[in-house]
């Protein structure tokens, strides 16, 4: 392909991808003043001090959970830290919405946790003790945080194993105690890393749907859906989607402003080793009790609950309708992960072969879909698709008097269509950082022996790159599994998956039969965790101990 071609190619790919970006930021200028002014006068308080508070407690919550644990783990030696290394990666298998259902039911009256206890105080009902609820705000940030921890505990030990072993160092020939070099080094040059997975812990917040909508806390993911699916109103939809858009961009320029205005240099190499703290047995068995708490509660008690839900109740959980769920999520998966891998290779190696700031902008904006809350993709992509499938309609019904209906709107094409434009950015950074570790070198002597472009990539960066594209494969799948709000908005009629079902049963109050659909969700979810937590640790060669 001549390299005009694929330069024409990318730009191309990039458009149909942003399409549902622009879509929605179009919504702004829509006229449609009645509904607007409706939203305003009833509801759109709520939704921006609900986000917001929302917002607010998910970062106090991941911050102290996530950086506390990472430096624990990875600076300090104490019994069980190699093991919780990893398992504090596992709620990361496991969507929130899956921990609201799983908990309200534990929680509930004639729940595990009230029976046990009105056994054992002899207490008749619920006139005899109180019990607090969950269903509210402070139960939706609990939930929230325990399974979004785990972004800023992954960035910030990344930056606790490759910060400087002479600035360490440094700071204990000056006198600094472990807490003291924590504070006024480690955590200053790990800023960036940590507002990075601050970042992604409040889009995913924000993207959130099944927690709030099921503990009732109305926010934007809640109000787009009402609005357009209780009120009919997809214009309305579109602009609050758009509003929802501005907490986005403030989150991303945030996380940018955090990198450009501190820039921190490691004077170290991977194979360094890194000096660690050895506690005592009371400190060792206070920082395993800590770093135990979010395990235990953000993945082991749940995923025990529904595995005992579904064995005990296998013939009304491992079901015909079980398994018709999961062949519907695991094809969808699949197509979607491969079509996510071929898109992002195509545009992460045209920006390697044509450097150009156009082709660098265009494939920064269609990458931009993974920040943008499901439902809003949604919206974005239901309004162009529906013009389209309406205008198409309309002309072949003047021209043939043919009614075609609705070919692209509520179909597979248009789900997947969603999920490439939510899910590319994974595939793109994953491939991406793959292709920048071959060194241009190889390029120019191939190109030396006569191969072109196509020749240059089958021949010697898709051998190199392998790994990286099985990762991003593997993300990709999973994340589409997991997904929720734009899956239940976008899916075609009759057809469900495996995480619309559970929210359909637990809304319905049936969590017997959402505990299959669930378990599986967080199993599936487990493999890439594992995967990403062995990278992690063979990052850095080694530990030696030092005493305190």
């Amino acid at each position: 392909m001549p390299i005009y071609l694929w330069y024409l190619s990318v730009i191309v790919v990039a458009l149909l991808i942003s399409v549902p970006i622009f879509s929605v930021l179009m919504g702004i200028f829509a006229d449609h003043q009645d509904i607007w002014q409706h939203l305003i006068d009833t509801v759109l308080k709520d939704y921006i001090l609900n986000t917001l508070y929302l917002m607010l407690g998910v970062t106090v919550g991941v911050l102290i959970i996530g950086v506390g644990c990472a430096w624990l783990v990875t600076m300090c030696e104490f019994i069980g830290s190699n093991i919780l290394e990893w398992l504090l990666l596992m709620p990361l298998a496991a969507p929130a919405y899956i921990l609201a259902f799983s908990y309200t039911d534990m929680l509930s009256y004639f729940g595990p946790v009230q029976t046990w206890l009105r056994s054992i105080f002899a207490w008749e009902s619920i006139d005899d003790y109180w019990f607090p609820s969950i269903r509210n705000m402070w139960g939706a940030i609990a939930m929230l945080v325990l399974v979004l921890y785990p972004y800023v505990y992954l960035l910030a030990r990344v930056a606790f194993l490759e910060q400087s072993v002479c600035t360490l160092e440094a700071s204990r020939s000056l006198g600094y105690n472990p807490w003291q070099s924590f504070i006024k080094v480690a955590l200053p040059a790990s800023r960036p890393s940590i507002v990075a997975g601050l970042a992604l812990a409040l889009m995913e917040t924000l993207n959130d749907f099944g927690t709030v909508q099921y503990f009732g806390v109305s926010t934007f993911t809640t109000g787009i859906y009402r609005t357009w699916f209780g009120m009919g109103e997809r214009v309305a939809a579109a602009q609050l989607a758009s509003f929802l858009m501005v907490f986005i961009v403030i989150l991303i320029v945030v996380e940018r402003l955090s990198r450009s205005q501190a820039r921190y240099y490691q004077t170290n190499n991977s194979n360094q080793k890194l000096p660690r703290y050895s506690l005592n047995f009371f400190r060792g068995s206070l920082a395993f009790i800590l770093c135990s708490i979010p395990v235990i509660l953000g993945f082991i008690i749940p995923s025990i609950y529904l595995l005992n839900l579904t064995l005990s109740n296998q013939e009304e959980t491992l079901n015909d309708s079980f398994w018709e769920l999961s062949k519907n999520s695991f094809i969808l998966a699949i197509i979607s992960a491969f079509i996510a891998i071929i898109v992002g290779f195509f545009m992460a190696y045209g920006q390697r072969l044509i450097p150009h700031f156009i082709i660098n902008i265009s494939v920064r904006i269609a990458s931009m879909g993974y920040a943008i809350p499901g439902s809003v993709i949604a919206v974005g992509i239901l309004i162009p698709l529906g013009n389209f499938d309406n205008s198409l309609d309309a002309w072949m019904m003047n021209n043939f008097n043919i009614s075609t209906g609705l070919l692209l709107s509520g179909t597979i094409f248009g789900l997947i269509y969603a999920y490439l434009v939510r899910f590319l950015a994974v595939s793109f950074n994953t491939v991406e950082s793959s292709l920048s570790k071959i060194k241009p070198n190889l390029d120019d002597a191939s190109r030396s022996l006569g191969y072109g472009a196509f020749s240059t990539l089958f021949k010697v960066h898709l051998p190199l790159m392998w790994g990286g594209i099985l990762t991003a494969v593997m993300l990709v799948f999973v994340d589409v599994l997991k997904e929720l709000p734009a899956t239940l908005v976008m899916r075609p009629f009759n057809f469900d998956t495996l995480a619309v079902r559970v929210y359909q049963y637990a809304s319905d109050e049936r969590l017997i039969e959402a505990s299959a659909p669930a378990l599986t969700i967080i199993l599936v979810g487990i493999l890439p965790v594992i995967i990403l937590s062995y990278r992690i640790a063979r990052s850095r060669v080694g530990n030696n101990l030092v005493k305190n």
